[in-house]
């Protein structure tokens, strides 16, 4: 890193700037896109409050963090940062949140939950939050991808490392710091900047509260710094800063500043389809394509190679016993694929889990790391999926090669999809008739109280996975590239 800009200066000046009076109005794609990300985000929250994470996260809030202050997703309220952590922890919860894939890293579940708990205690107006939700998402969008794969390699995860930064930008503009507060509040956050990822292959469900812990840090940084506590103005670019530590200082600043305002890197999230780790979802597209096509079943199956970018055969894991190693396991995800032809909560839940042919299928997919398709990544997610039959003599191997996921920009869920996966999730907490309010909330986005109260719903019991399901069928299938090979 040679760039010797003030990183974090020019950063905290641009959020204040689009904080302040005569500030540029924000593009109506961007502004459009802040919605999706918020629907999306509220989509995965609602569907997450009746896991065993989310719960505990909420027993707690209620405990150490009472207030009236803000919503607390599955019954009651809290203070900010309580209800930040809460509504953080349950967005992460089923990893079924967006993502970015330069950056590897879910962006709306640590910054969303701080921005709205914010927005509703300070009584801020729709367009204001629309703002700072996109600041928010930005600013994790850009320290992920300036730091990646560096930081990924050192053991961090770029949810909570960098999501701290995005909520504590969206906050502070909400509180309507100046320049120098915004820095002061980036400089506490990275303080607070942590999350290991120790948890791959463990069974932790601490993955799940990295979230929920970024957004409260995020508010508290932006809340400390409004009261004159002082963080370093150089905490980026420093040479004890976020990325010597995180990245060892091998990062570029020209990702966090070049385009700020003019090229949003939000508007190239991507939505997920399956509720598991990204980087199985184009293997799991390769074999439901050859499934289809091929009337594939477990029975027939000698072997499945699967050979994709490097990070992604990290999660080569066939343990499955918990839910979380379930998710992060790509041999599971494409067994599980194969053998329902859907992949959705359900598919994740103990009893298919345990069930005694999926496990022997699982142990017969092989995940390896290929240079050719590594050399794309994270331009591109590919993976190449080979099946070997059993019994098909001389008949070759069966080959799909998918270079993008569903979901990603170039691949799209458009509005309509991204609503019918709202109604999915939220449905089964919510109840069909204030899903319908929420959406019709967050698509207008011009009463943020008014949002947050149709989310006011009782609290469910704590349970291995929520009953509702998403399937692979309300989103068009498109086959990238399928093959025989000799």
């Amino acid at each position: 890193m040679s760039d010797t800009r003030a990183v974090t200066a020019e950063l905290a000046d641009w959020i204040h700037g689009l904080g302040a009076p005569g500030a540029p109005v924000m593009p109506a794609s961007v502004a459009g896109q802040v919605r999706r990300l918020v629907l999306d985000f509220l989509a995965a929250a609602i569907a997450g409050t009746d896991t065993v994470a989310a719960v505990a996260t909420r027993e707690l809030v209620a405990e150490m963090y009472p207030g009236d202050a803000a919503t607390v997703l599955g019954g009651g309220r809290a203070s900010v940062a309580g209800a930040a952590l809460a509504n953080g922890t349950a967005a992460h919860a089923l990893d079924i949140d967006d993502g970015y894939t330069p950056g590897s890293v879910h962006p709306s579940a640590p910054t969303l939950p701080a921005v709205l708990a914010a927005a509703q205690a300070l009584g801020a107006d729709g367009p204001t939050t629309l703002r700072a939700a996109a600041v928010a998402v930005e600013v994790t969008c850009r320290l992920a991808a300036a730091g990646h794969p560096a930081t990924r390699d050192a053991g961090f995860h770029n949810t909570a490392i960098a999501g701290v930064f995005g909520a504590s930008a969206g906050v502070g503009l909400l509180l309507g710091l100046d320049a120098e507060q915004t820095r002061s509040a980036l400089g506490l956050a990275g303080s607070h900047a942590g999350g290991l990822f120790e948890f791959l292959g463990s069974g932790a469900e601490v993955k799940r509260v990295h979230a929920g812990k970024a957004a409260r840090d995020g508010v508290i940084s932006a809340y400390l710094a409004r009261a004159g506590v002082t963080g370093p103005d150089t905490v980026l670019e420093g040479p004890n800063g976020y990325f010597h530590a995180f990245a060892r200082d091998h990062w570029n600043p020209a990702t966090v500043l070049d385009g700020l305002g003019e090229d949003w890197l939000l508007e190239r999230t991507y939505v997920k389809i399956y509720p598991c780790c990204r980087h199985g979802h184009a293997a799991v597209d390769a074999i439901l394509d050859l499934r289809g096509e091929h009337a594939l079943a477990p029975d027939q199956i000698d072997e499945i190679r699967v050979d994709t970018y490097d990070v992604a055969a990290r999660h080569g894991h066939t343990d499955v016993a918990t839910l979380i190693d379930a998710q992060m396991s790509l041999p599971y995800a494409v067994a599980v694929a194969l053998a329902d032809g859907e992949i959705g909560l359900r598919q994740f839940d103990a009893a298919h889990r345990t069930n005694p042919e999926l496990v022997d299928l699982v142990s017969r997919v092989r995940v390896t790391s290929d240079a050719e398709l590594d050399a794309r990544y994270p331009r591109s997610r590919p993976a190449r999926v080979t099946v070997r039959r059993r019994g098909a003599g001389d008949a070759p191997d069966l080959v799909a090669l998918v270079d993008q996921p569903l979901g990603e920009p170039s691949r799209p869920v458009d509005d309509v999809q991204l609503t019918a996966k709202f109604h999915r999730l939220a449905e089964p907490v919510l109840g069909a008739d204030a899903a319908r309010r929420v959406v019709d909330r967050v698509w207008a986005f011009d009463d943020v109280l008014g949002l947050m109260s149709a989310l006011q719903a009782a609290p469910a019991p704590a349970t291995d996975l929520p009953p509702t399901t998403v399937p692979a069928a309300p989103v068009a299938r498109k086959r990238i590239t399928t093959q025989e090979s000799a």
